[in-house]
């Protein structure tokens, strides 16, 4: 394979993310949590910064851009049309859904997933079976839906479930160990819940990341993607109720877990 991604903790449970094209030897940041951790990452790995590709405007993923342009000043930026004025620099791309971003010889697909914040996207390597999922999806989880209504963030991440299933998810938070206890009170029958949710404790209990995830694996265990599953809709209590409302129900009490 020509892409080579490298992943890398940064703040408390961010993570730093590095796609590289070793065809060209361009090298895309995955937005810019923290600029120590990501210059660390390419010393380590001996590449270049040409590309910062920013999901989402909230300060955990763009304070670390300015320190990344200090020390690759021809860097490009590329952002969310929709919030590309609130990322605290300049853009030198604004893309939305569909455009197709060009990090050497690989090219990412743009995809609109509002919800988390108004703007947001995610990227999605097509050829490569990998996607950038910001703060969208989570690993048995998805974000806070802080500026749509909740019906928006369920067709967000519906974009995503319609991805193929190999897809690999990188995502920007080391959540999932709550992520599967949470889970478990919504969806406790599930064998294969219960199974992953041992081997995330084995993980993290190892420090070790849960990350990256496969989407097959989510739509098997990941309850925010399965509003339509008669076993959590009966759990809940809303067996004929519509799935972007099961979906708030289940978002509203992840909220207040």
């Amino acid at each position: 394979m020509p892409a080579i991604v490298k992943q890398f903790p940064c703040l408390s449970d961010n993570y730093g993310l590095l796609i590289h094209d070793t065809d060209t030897g361009a090298t895309a940041a995955i937005d810019a949590p923290d600029g120590a951790p990501v210059l660390a990452a390419l010393s380590e790995m001996g590449w270049t910064l040409t590309d910062i590709l920013v999901t989402h405007r909230h300060f955990d993923h763009v304070q670390g851009i300015p320190a990344l342009l200090a020390a690759f000043p021809k860097a490009r930026v590329v952002a969310p049309a929709k919030e590309a004025d609130k990322i605290g620099v300049r853009a030198d791309l604004e893309v939305c859904e569909h455009d197709v971003v060009r990090v050497g010889a690989l090219g990412a697909r743009v995809i609109e997933t509002p919800g988390h914040t108004i703007g947001h996207i995610v990227y999605w390597f097509e050829s490569e079976d990998i996607l950038f999922a910001g703060d969208t999806l989570f690993s048995i989880g998805c974000g806070r839906v802080n500026e749509t209504p909740m019906d928006v963030m369920w067709a967000s991440l519906q974009k995503i479930a319609a991805l193929p299933q190999d897809t690999q998810i990188y995502c920007g938070h080391e959540y999932t160990q709550a992520n599967a206890r949470f889970a478990l009170t919504i969806d406790p029958n599930n064998d294969l819940l219960k199974q992953r949710a041992i081997e995330v404790a084995d993980l993290r209990a190892n420090n070790h990341p849960t990350l990256p995830t496969t989407l097959e694996l989510e739509l098997a265990i990941n309850p925010f993607l399965r509003a339509d599953d008669d076993a959590i809709r009966q759990t809940l209590g809303l067996k004929t109720a519509d799935a972007a409302d099961v979906f708030g129900e289940i978002r509203l009490r992840k909220n207040r877990a």
